[in-house]
């Protein structure tokens, strides 16, 4: 549920306090004159250097800030990309940080938690005094890059989401509030259609694929994000439409496969609609979904198809007990067996070894090995 900081936000900083100086300087140098009833000077009053210079001292050190309050400022921000070997090259450009003093003893922030699943390596972590706030990113994990909220939050009003101005909750005690990356614009009757269209809305690619909708049952909360910095990862989406003939089974078919293979060897573009089938494509067929670390907590996802098939069998052998029970007179004494495993799955892992980093990834049976060794071989 954190975020993550990259390039486009620290360097938007970064700027924003140069051009603040800038600006200082300008009305300081203004102040002099009037004071000093001296002739005004464009030259003089624009230091062309400022921003400049302020950012090559902050690429150049890694501390993140003014030149003169290098103590208050971040250090380390800006590293220079390691080059030992390929994978090692790799590895540091998926590196992520937790700004938090070294030096303390405290272990919560340094333990692998749920939420991390599938999204950050649970192996690669340097040993000593940065174990576990250095982590690396998964093999295909993401971060999203912001998107506007404006398109959502008109669309929101369109389809009859009661705006916060009118909210009366004696009127209305069943209503779902709608937050919009945290913000509570306002409340809903129907959340449950309402999250259907947007999902399936978001799986034709009218609203941006890495835009998270989480509806908390429990909560009465309908949370819609579309900030920066929220690491997601793909999955396979599981029809669940029950009109379906398709149901409990993966929207992606032979053909998909077919088309992205055809296309990787289909050099000569002999086939104009192979070629332009990539990942982008999946995406926008509705076949792959982008899931954070949120919306995960209210989806269910299968570990591998196979796991769709056996809980599609169960499913259809429970519904003939069912039936056949039904013809029978009913013995009011009888023990009911509960049906447990029947999961109608949502999602679908891509593969479980994703949830590995690059450095773990290419160690041969990881999951024969003592956990600290996988975590050695990838430090």
């Amino acid at each position: 549920k954190k975020r993550l900081d990259l390039a486009g936000p620290l360097l938007a900083n970064l700027f924003r306090i140069l051009f603040k100086k800038l600006t200082k300087d300008i009305y300081n140098y203004m102040q002099r004159c009037v004071e000093n009833d001296k002739e005004f000077n464009l030259t003089l009053a624009v230091k062309s250097q400022t921003i400049t210079d302020g950012l090559r001292y902050s690429l150049a050190t890694g501390n993140w800030g003014e030149q003169k309050k290098a103590m208050s400022s971040r250090a380390g921000v800006s590293q220079v990309l390691n080059r030992y070997t390929y994978s090692s090259t790799l590895s540091h450009l998926r590196r992520t940080n937790t700004p938090i003093g070294r030096d303390g003893k405290i272990a919560k922030p340094r333990q692998l938690h749920n939420t991390h699943w599938g999204l950050v390596c649970p192996a690669e972590t340097p040993e000593g005094q940065a174990c576990g706030l250095v982590k690396n990113l998964s093999l295909m994990s993401c971060i999203s890059v912001g998107t506007s909220s404006e398109p959502i939050l008109y669309f929101l009003e369109e389809w009859g989401m009661e705006p916060l101005e009118d909210y009366v909750p004696s009127n209305s005690p069943d209503s779902t509030r709608v937050f919009v990356n945290g913000v509570w614009v306002g409340t809903h009757r129907e959340p449950a259609h309402l999250v259907d269209t947007m999902r399936n809305l978001r799986r034709r690619g009218d609203i941006s694929p890495e835009v998270s909708i989480i509806r908390d049952i429990r909560e009465k909360e309908f949370k819609i994000f579309t900030d920066a910095g929220r690491v997601y990862r793909p999955l396979f989406i599981v029809d669940a439409d029950p009109e379906s003939e398709t149901k409990g089974e993966l929207k992606l078919k032979k053909e998909n496969v077919h088309k992205l293979i055809n296309a990787e060897y289909d050099d000569y573009g002999e086939d104009p609609e192979n070629l332009s089938y990539s990942w982008s494509s999946l995406v926008s067929d509705g076949i792959v979904e982008y899931v954070d670390a949120e919306e995960e907590e209210t989806i269910m996802i299968a570990m591998t198809p196979e796991d769709l098939e056996t809980s599609k069998s169960t499913l259809s052998e429970t519904e003939q007990k069912d039936l056949q029970l039904e013809e029978q007179e009913i013995d009011p004494a009888k023990r009911i067996k509960p049906t447990l495993g029947l999961h109608t799955f949502t999602h679908c892992e891509i593969h479980p070894s994703m949830i590995l980093g690059v450095a773990a990834s290419i160690i041969p049976f990881p999951d024969h090995n003592q956990s600290p060794r996988n975590t050695y071989q990838s430090a």
